[in-house]
């Protein structure tokens, strides 16, 4: 009775010592984690409550506690002593899928019983009601994933004054073009430009093989398919040109909606603008030429219209077959630069002892195997042989199809800074889910705008050809 009597005292003392602050700091190896909690509003408080790391951590109490608690000192333990701590990317460990993983429901509720206190604001009161009626979808951290680390960033909205990033002149007129040859064009009103490339048409097999490797079922066979010339933006729409967009368009603290268009159609007297964001849409990554995300489709097929108003010319989403065939730049291969889907995804321990392709493609994809976690600028990869740059990888980008003929669910293609080695491959397709990717979003309805979970799809735009300064009907297509 003596020597129990002693162990659970010794072990009661052992589990007081291993949950401090300060004995969580000599093992943890993110080296922003306790600067960046004491800068939250868990630590800084107006009672001056301090929450501590196992509060949040670890459940509250009893045979939950004491599992999590050897689970995740173990997984700590581990990657102090083995792991290359300089690899580690905190910025993708800090996102809401990873974050979930240490951080429990539970425990928010330990200390915060009450969801509509009455200093509750109304946008409060809305998101914990919405919550409140989706227990088993919602997590607290959907809305308060910086709480407990402060990320100066991450609170940031898009305001519709913004200013857009770079210097120069306001371009008055869009960009001249004199032939079927790549251009800059101009976006007249403001300092933005980007580059388009001349995509000379072709015949070419859309679709994978049954012997490809990684493929999926919701790829077709091979089939010849034509495309006549059309131009594609060299990289994924950026910030600085979604945001001269959203300028020009926002609802926000506008009275005078015929602003919102440089010219509206005859017996139009109004247009509906986009509404802010629920949250920062760039994630605290930055924005300037980075690629724009968590749009939806109906927010691309907006900013194309816009963009044909403002220029004189017929921009839109690529169609499937157009994405395809400038993805692929002539190459029959899973990629356009040479790698094996197997090889290009192993990792680990077989990556050790077999070899990987990855640090070839980070030459010209940022993939899960290559990237950090969130999206790059175009000067990160090299171009495809057509002179596209991160065509594979970077964000997954809108296309015109419907997934399923009659619904709301389109194609997206190309895979994202997410995906593994079988989502880059050039025939690799996926649907949008805008259902899962509204789940945050407790608007009703909710915004037709913005993605509130979704952080790795974009779109670039095409324009048709060859006439040059004119509009021209959509590139034809055929199957042989």
């Amino acid at each position: 009775m003596i020597a129990g009597a002693v162990a659970v005292l010794l072990l009661g003392q052992a589990n007081r010592l291993t949950s401090t602050d300060r004995f969580c700091d000599s093992c943890h190896v993110h080296p922003q984690a306790t600067s960046s909690w004491r800068l939250s509003t868990h630590h800084d408080t107006r009672s001056g409550m301090v929450v501590h790391c196992v509060e949040c951590h670890l459940p509250p109490g009893g045979v939950p506690y004491l599992v999590q608690k050897a689970r995740l000192g173990l997984r700590d333990t581990w990657g102090t002593l083995f792991k290359k701590k300089e690899r580690l990317d905190w910025q993708q460990k800090s996102q809401l899928e990873q974050a979930v993983t240490h951080t429990f429901k539970a425990s928010c509720l330990a200390c915060h019983p009450n969801l509509f206190p009455g200093t509750l604001t109304e946008k409060g009161e809305k998101a914990h009601l919405y919550y409140d009626r989706n227990p088993g979808e919602l997590r607290c951290l959907n809305c308060h994933l910086q709480v407990g680390h402060y990320d100066p960033d991450a609170a940031l909205g898009l305001a519709a004054e913004a200013a857009v990033s770079g210097a120069g002149e306001v371009f008055t007129a869009p960009a001249v073009v004199t032939g079927f040859t790549d251009f800059t064009e101009q976006i007249p009103g403001t300092t933005v430009s980007f580059a388009m490339v001349a995509i000379p048409g072709g015949t070419f097999l859309m679709g994978s093989p049954a012997s490809e490797p990684l493929r999926s079922d919701d790829e077709e066979l091979p089939r010849e398919v034509t495309v006549a010339p059309f131009w594609m933006g060299r990289a994924e729409v950026s910030w600085n040109e979604f945001e001269a967009w959203y300028r020009a368009t926002s609802v926000e603290g506008r009275t005078d909606t015929r602003a919102l268009a440089p010219a509206l159609p005859e017996g139009v007297e109004a247009v509906t603008g986009a509404t802010p964001p629920y949250g920062n849409p760039d994630q605290g990554w930055g924005r300037g030429d980075r690629p724009a995300i968590t749009m939806t489709h109906h927010a691309a097929e907006a900013y194309c219209r816009w963009l044909s108003d403002v220029t004189g010319r017929e921009y839109r989403l690529p169609t499937e077959a157009e994405w395809e065939y400038a993805a692929r730049g002539g190459t029959t291969t899973p990629y356009f630069f040479p790698a094996s889907p197997r090889r290009l995804d192993r990792r680990g321990f077989l990556a050790g002892l077999f070899g990987s392709a990855r640090d070839e493609a980070a030459r010209f994809v940022v993939f899960a195997g290559t990237g950090r976690g969130r999206t790059e600028e175009p000067a990160a990869v090299e171009p495809n042989p057509f002179g596209l740059v991160h065509m594979l990888g970077n964000v997954k980008e809108f296309c015109s199809d419907r997934w399923t003929p009659g619904e709301d669910i389109f194609v997206i293609r190309g895979g994202s800074y997410r995906s593994p080695a079988a989502g880059i491959r050039s025939a690799a397709r996926e649907p949008t889910r805008p259902d899962a990717w509204l789940t945050t979003d407790p608007q009703i309805p909710k915004s037709i705008w913005w993605y509130s979970d979704c952080t790795d799809v974009g779109f670039r735009v095409v324009c048709s050809g060859p006439e040059s300064g004119t509009l021209a009907s959509p590139p034809h297509e055929k199957e042989q």
